[in-house]
């Protein structure tokens, strides 16, 4: 993902709170088992 504009990153919509957040490096590894924007988000399912 390295010379990717911000508003080119991937996004995903939290079932939580129905916000889309975007693509970081820390999840680079789990992109797709990421599913909340946040961690409360993740306590509040």
């Amino acid at each position: 993902m390295k010379n990717v504009k911000k508003e080119n990153l991937p996004f995903k919509i939290c079932p939580v709170c129905k916000k889309e957040f975007s693509w970081r490096k820390k999840w680079e590894k789990n992109w797709d088992n990421v599913i909340y924007c946040s961690e409360k988000c993740k306590r509040n399912k």
